[in-house]
């Protein structure tokens, strides 16, 4: 049984040659008035035509894949790639080539006993009085109680960054200057800590309550930079204190360079000293 309804009968009669205009006063007849003329359901056509283009779409994914299926897989393009550096057999003693001595190899002497790297107490010069560890070792620790934030300081290097170990070396001369070094390494899964670690120390720097300066360019760094404070720390019943630091990374080494005194150091002092440092890297 058909779901649409039958059209309405047609008017029996011929149509009027001219049906009578709105407003012409002729009165209208069943021979003369318009009938309407049937209207179809809306979305009908619509409805058949979306699902034939879904047969379709489907039939032709079906199709494609049932071709792609039947196909041999297409081979994949040989690799772009040098050739290997190293020969595919051993090369005979008489060839191989010399190891690198200490001074070429950076990694046997960092890999060594760090302390050996620092820069040498100059002659004269006195043990400080308070000294946090002995055998010219820091324990994380105790590198950590030399930040404002100690317990931050503590997590974040032996956790986020991946501390290794600090090799420290302080001494005191002239009246009141103290000299202190530090050289922090990290571990090997975290080689790449060491530069975002010296970019977090030179980042505060410049403000006010720290060097209030950007620093000048250590000379044999492409990082390292040395900072000579604005003004000296003062507090009521002390001598003022003024400072200067110099700091660089290279490789997987961090090193931290201190100069305090109770007078003014010049520029050329902590240059120097940061200088000779970065050498022993």
């Amino acid at each position: 049984m058909s779901a649409f309804p039958p059209p309405p009968a047609e008017p029996s009669g011929p149509p009027p040659e001219h049906p009578p205009q709105a407003g012409s006063g002729a009165p209208e007849t069943p021979e003369t008035a318009a009938t309407p003329a049937p209207t179809r359901r809306r979305g009908r056509t619509a409805l058949l035509i979306a699902c034939a283009a879904l047969l379709g779409t489907v039939a032709g994914t079906a199709v494609g894949y049932t071709v792609q299926a039947d196909r041999d897989p297409t081979p994949l393009p040989p690799l772009s790639q040098a050739e290997l550096s190293y020969p595919k057999k051993p090369l005979p003693k008489d060839r191989e080539p010399e190891p690198l001595t200490a001074e070429e190899d950076r990694r046997v002497r960092t890999d060594g006993d760090l302390r050996e790297l620092l820069v040498k107490q100059p002659k004269g010069a006195r043990e400080p009085d308070l000294v946090p560890d002995d055998d010219g070792w820091l324990s994380p620790s105790a590198y950590a109680l030399e930040f404002d934030h100690p317990d931050y300081m503590f997590t974040h290097l032996a956790q986020d960054e991946g501390l290794r170990r600090v090799a420290a070396v302080s001494w005191e001369e002239g009246r009141y200057r103290t000299v202190d070094i530090r050289l922090v390494q990290f571990r090997e899964d975290h080689k790449r800590a060491a530069l975002p670690f010296l970019n977090g120390q030179q980042a505060y720097m410049p403000d006010d309550e720290h060097a209030g300066n950007e620093g000048k360019p250590l000379k044999g760094s492409s990082n390292g930079r040395y900072y000579v404070y604005d003004r000296p720390t003062r507090e009521p019943g002390y001598l003022p204190m003024y400072r200067t630091r110099a700091i660089a990374q290279r490789g997987d080494i961090v090193m931290d360079v201190w100069i305090h005194d109770t007078e003014p150091i010049s520029e050329r002092d902590i240059r120097t000293l940061g200088e000779r440092q970065l050498e022993r890297l």
